[in-house]
């Protein structure tokens, strides 16, 4: 069979099992990593070669030093920073509050993780407050999407476009660029919610308490919880001076791993619960799917398909406005990790056949990718807060519909200017 057809019916295959989740992320990845060699569409040392890849190093480094976070209770004490600001009184203010913490967190932290530990936490300031639970969980949901476009490890999007632009051009994103975009589209999100977005907001009361309660970190010593937010700063500070200091990515999230472990902040055993088998395993695969494309010229074909739907001499914000389209709508649907690591081999695809800058397509891939706002399935933090805020589908259309135009739009404004497609 021609490679063409076999890599479009598992591209197919991968679509369908990412919407429909019928089995694990992971093992979709796998199996259309696996599918390519059978056929031998790739070689053993093609299919595989995302699992050496040095961002899965890099993966694995931040999923351990944010693993430290969690686990000796400094993460519960930056959420709960919430509670010490005098000054917020008001609902609005809350819901401020509650964001800008939300954001500062998924600047550096998984989104998950960073539901995980604000939901206790606002539940007790819901309590403390008055303020039902559901008009502080949603806004603190939006943030933590969006802020993930802040930094290259605020998602596992960003590590995904960031290694198909470094296979594609030798050289991928630095620490912060797309902060340059995140950081005006955080800042635009928070405003809107205290201005206009909490008048969407719902009133609900859960039929149970059916969210994990925090932690007792009493036990864990204080420098501990110290050393582990400094060693996480110190990282980034490598990471953000990458190019000046020398020291690549993945060996500077190395190092930052090995010196929580040899410096007793967790043990060996925390460090390897810390890391997340199912992104590596979701991003080795669908690496595979990128390469595949590329290899077997089914991405030739693909970018052809669109190109000749948008117009041979397409406006550059045609195309993007088909990728925020198309990124952004299914990504109500799916995780928006799976969303990203989809589509940015065929926005790469895309991007080449029409020589336009691949680092734009990239970068509008993720932030399309990370706008899951109207569904509860559409991250897993979505899901998460569900049963917590007692919410109903509806919610979540009511409340992220005006968000989702809202950052689409000045998504639309900002990105052609920061990252031009020509």
């Amino acid at each position: 069979m021609d490679p063409i057809v076999i890599t479009l019916i598992f591209l197919a295959f991968a679509v369908v099992m990412f919407v429909t989740e019928k089995i694990p992320l992971a093992l979709t990845s796998m199996i259309v990593c696996i599918g390519f060699i059978l056929t031998k569409v790739l070689t053993p040392a093609q299919g595989f070669s995302g699992f050496v890849n040095s961002n899965v190093i890099l993966f694995v480094g931040m999923f351990i030093i944010g693993g430290a976070l969690f686990d000796t209770g400094m993460a519960n004490e930056i959420g709960g920073l919430i509670t010490k600001f005098k000054f917020v009184k008001t609902e609005r203010q809350v819901i401020i509050a509650v964001m800008i913490v939300a954001a500062m967190m998924s600047t550096f932290l998984s989104n998950t993780g960073t539901a995980a530990v604000l939901i206790p936490v606002v539940v007790g300031i819901s309590s403390k407050t008055g303020i039902p639970r559901s008009k502080l969980l949603l806004p603190m949901l939006f943030v933590i999407a969006v802020a993930g476009n802040i930094t290259l490890i605020g998602a596992p999007g960003n590590l995904f476009a960031h290694a198909a632009l470094e296979r594609a051009t030798g050289t991928g994103f630095a620490f912060f660029d797309y902060g340059i975009v995140g950081i005006p589209l955080t800042i635009i999100a928070i405003l809107y919610m205290a201005l206009f977005g909490y008048k969407f907001l719902p009133s609900r009361v859960p039929t149970a308490e059916t969210f994990e309660q925090a932690q007792d970190y009493s036990h864990v010593p204080s420098w501990k919880r110290w050393l582990s937010l400094g060693l996480l700063l110190a990282t980034v500070f490598v990471m953000v001076f990458e190019r000046k200091i020398g020291i690549p990515l993945h060996v500077a999230s190395s190092l930052g791993a090995i010196l929580l472990v040899l410096t007793g902040v967790i043990t060996e055993k925390q460090a390897y619960k810390a890391v997340d088998l199912k992104v590596v395993f979701l991003f080795g695969g669908t690496l595979a799917i990128g390469l595949a494309l590329d290899v077997s010229g089914a991405g030739t074909l693909i970018a052809g398909a669109v190109i000749g739907l948008l117009g041979e001499h397409a406006h550059p914000l045609a195309l993007l406005a088909a990728i925020l389209i198309i990124t952004g709508g299914l990504t109500q649907f799916m995780s928006n990790t799976a969303t990203t690591a989809l589509l940015v081999p065929v926005s790469l695809a895309i991007a080449q056949g029409m020589q336009a800058d691949p680092r734009a397509a990239m970068a509008a891939t993720v932030i399309g990718g990370s706008l899951a706002f109207t569904t509860p399935i559409a991250m897993p933090a979505n899901t998460m807060i569900f049963a917590v805020g007692g919410f109903k589908f509806i919610d979540y259309v009511k409340a992220g519909i005006p968000m989702l135009i809202l950052m689409m739009i000045m998504s639309f404004i900002l990105l052609p200017i920061f990252f031009p497609f020509f």
